[in-house]
């Protein structure tokens, strides 16, 4: 006579979770493979931590043919500030205000209007740098950016590369705004500690 899972659940059930911890937490008689544990930083490469200032421009391009900024929700129609709105961005970053000048990098993200009484977004970006030993590395930035304040502060929250264990702040200042076609050039600078 066949047993059913429904008349006998309990013995089933304890020699399936048994053996799905001895494998998944096999005994080894060695720390090896210890959940946590500390590492020497010269193990990783990690020499003493310095603190660096970058300053560059983010032109969020939204008119034309090409644009570095897309709305991929749009936003209700009964919102005066844009509430609700995401936009994905691949923006340049350059040396100086024009974006003829050197790029040294790409801000590579979203922003979403997340606030219903002022203009404030939620920036989640990563500075993709292109430029000098920097090239390839990369910083993240999160915060909340309320775009009519002269400066604007978010946190960087880590990073790959030559910035790995990142940490510090963005501060923005809005350089031009084109109330015609929606383009914008952002100064950025950016306090960051890394290794």
């Amino acid at each position: 006579m066949a047993t059913s899972l429904s008349t006998h659940p309990t013995p089933l059930l304890l020699t399936i979770s048994i053996l799905i911890f001895s494998l998944a937490f096999p005994v080894t008689g060695d720390d090896k493979h210890v959940f946590g544990k500390p590492i020497p930083r010269k193990t990783l490469g990690l020499k003493k931590e310095k603190l660096s200032h970058f300053r560059f421009y983010w032109h969020d391009i939204v008119s034309g043919r090409n644009p570095s900024s897309v709305t991929v929700v749009s936003p209700p129609r009964n919102s005066s500030t844009g509430f609700g709105v995401v936009n994905m961005i691949d923006n340049p970053l350059t040396l100086r205000p024009e974006l003829s000048s050197k790029m040294v990098g790409k801000a590579q993200g979203l922003y979403a209007s997340a606030a219903q009484q002022e203009v404030g977004l939620l920036m989640v970006m990563n500075f993709a740098f292109v430029e000098g030993k920097y090239n390839g590395s990369a910083f993240t930035v999160v915060g909340r950016n309320a775009v009519f304040h002269a400066v604007r502060e978010m946190a960087v929250i880590g990073g790959s590369g030559l910035f790995r264990f990142a940490r510090g702040y963005v501060q923005a200042r809005t350089h031009s705004f084109d109330l015609e076609s929606g383009d914008a050039t952002v100064q950025y600078d950016a306090y960051v500690m890394h290794y």
